[in-house]
């Protein structure tokens, strides 16, 4: 699994060729992955910030669903002219991903780090579960104090 992340996550960097979706479609789709990753964060939170009863199994289920996400070939979802100055209003993915792979690379390698962490403890307590959630949400942080504008 690591390796096929980290070949993703290359793959994402390097994304530069012709994709045979519309640029908004594009930009869409990467919209659509990351709400699916912000859902199961948001079990997850809830869980770590006690707004939610710890429950192993579905903290375990959602992880192994963000788990599942990081194996997504997200290449096409990076294509160079879907950023928020070439699609005003449609994203938030500013233009400096594609100026900076190297910093995106390293950001997606350190949230697949904490994913699997994540993965190792969260049906094994909330004491466990809360530091694992915390780092997790300190990955996304950091990609999108980076890479995501504040609006549309």
């Amino acid at each position: 699994m690591r390796k096929l992340l980290i070949s993703t996550v290359i793959a994402a960097t390097a994304a530069t060729g012709a994709v045979a979706q519309a640029p908004s479609d594009v930009a869409k789709a990467r919209r659509a992955f990351y709400t699916l990753v912000g859902y199961e964060m948001a079990t997850l939170g809830g869980m770590a910030q006690g707004k939610i009863d710890y429950d192993a199994e579905t903290a375990s289920q959602s992880a192994k669903d963000i788990l599942t996400l990081t194996g997504y070939h997200t290449a096409d979802l990076y294509v160079p002219g879907t950023s928020n100055e070439d699609l005003p209003g449609e994203t938030r993915a500013k233009a400096a991903i594609w100026s900076d792979m190297a910093g995106v690379q390293e950001k997606g390698m350190a949230f697949y780090q904490a994913v699997v962490e994540l993965n190792d403890v969260a049906g094994t307590g909330l004491d466990a579960l809360k530091p694992a959630v915390g780092k997790l949400g300190g990955t996304c942080k950091a990609c999108h104090d980076d890479y995501r504008a504040a609006d549309f």
